[in-house]
């Protein structure tokens, strides 16, 4: 993937990985430093959003009984891995690699889980997924679509290195990893929110594209008609979005949207002035989707963002079809 800052900061791109971790917060509850590996009976499965948890009844080197938590990412993310809600049920019994808790010696953050029979799964954005490359080829930009674990780092990563205006630089100078919309089920701002690696389903209508995305729900549609935007005060949490054709590339408008908090990326906000072009098209061997485009935002940002990026055809993956969860959404804030 390219985008304007192809040069941000590589700690920071470590930074987004470990976020990345549920898609959701920073993993710093957990030392990602160190891999600890667990086995025992699960007695408790959760496959919710934005996080999956299980509870695993595991036998000390005493012999006593103990009842580990295990974190892992969210529903949406891991659905497109290969890990779903019939993956796990109560009784089996598993073997879990994963990061230790900083301050609870029975709770770890999952990374990879493996059943007894050998059968793997993953429970992390990072890790391998346990389906092949597909060759399987579009005929337009419509069908389901995966957006890869690279491209949302490299987004995130890049935001780093944007030119912010001074309100940009102190939004980001003081993100708490606590505040993030997400806690409350309210998803990051587009484009940002384009690059989470879900199932993402287009369907062409001849006035409309609707594009689902399987993160908290989101649903976006673009109107073909020809309509003008409605006036700057109605506004909404994923705007207002024109388009039309340019031969086989769909260009797409979005304004009129709310005020965010994480409207640009987990750490900068974006303004009701944000105003959004992107542009999606075949690649040439029809095995890709081509999504490419720039934001502006005079309030945070002193200069346009561009990027470009390429999604899978996925078809026939499905949708995780889990709501966000506030209760599991919010879990987090107790680490």
């Amino acid at each position: 993937m390219k985008t304007s800052n192809r040069v941000a900061l590589v700690l920071f791109v470590l930074l987004a990985v470990s976020m990345s971790a549920l898609a959701h917060h920073s993993a710093a509850a957990y030392n990602t430093l160190q891999d600890v590996q667990v086995s025992g009976k699960v007695i408790q499965f959760n496959f919710k959003n934005p996080h999956v948890y299980l509870m695993l009844q595991v036998k000390k080197p005493d012999g006593s009984m103990v009842n580990m938590d295990v974190e892992a990412g969210a529903a949406s993310v891991l659905n497109p891995l290969g890990f779903t809600k019939d993956s796990l049920k109560v009784g089996d019994l598993v073997t879990i690699t994963g990061n230790p808790s900083r301050t609870d010696d029975k709770a770890i953050l999952g990374k990879d889980l493996f059943k007894k029979d050998g059968t793997y799964y993953p429970l992390n954005i990072a890790s391998r997924s346990v389906y092949n490359s597909k060759d399987a080829t579009a005929t337009s930009i419509a069908g389901t679509w995966f957006s890869p674990r690279t491209e949302f780092n490299s987004f995130l990563g890049g935001a780093r290195g944007w030119a912010v205006t001074d309100k940009g630089r102190a939004a980001m100078a003081s993100a708490d990893p606590k505040a993030i919309t997400q806690k409350d089920c309210i998803p990051i701002g587009a484009p940002a929110l384009m690059f989470y690696p879900v199932a993402d389903t287009i369907t062409v209508e001849k006035d409309r594209v609707v594009m689902k995305v399987d993160w908290m729900e989101t649903q976006r549609t673009i109107y073909l008609d020809g309509r003008k935007h409605p006036p700057a005060a109605e506004t909404s949490l994923h705007g207002h979005s024109v388009g039309k054709w340019e031969g086989d590339t769909l260009v797409v408008e979005t304004t009129n949207f709310k005020e965010h908090a994480n409207g640009l990326s987990t750490s900068l906000p974006s303004s009701s002035q944000k105003r959004l072009i992107e542009r999606f098209r075949l690649s040439p061997d029809k095995k890709m989707l081509l999504y490419s485009g720039v934001v502006e935002d005079p309030i945070y940002l002193t200069k346009p963002v561009e990027w470009s990026a390429k999604w899978e055809y996925r078809p026939g993956m499905p949708h995780s079809n889990q709501k966000c969860d506030l209760e599991v959404a919010r879990q987090f804030l107790k680490n």
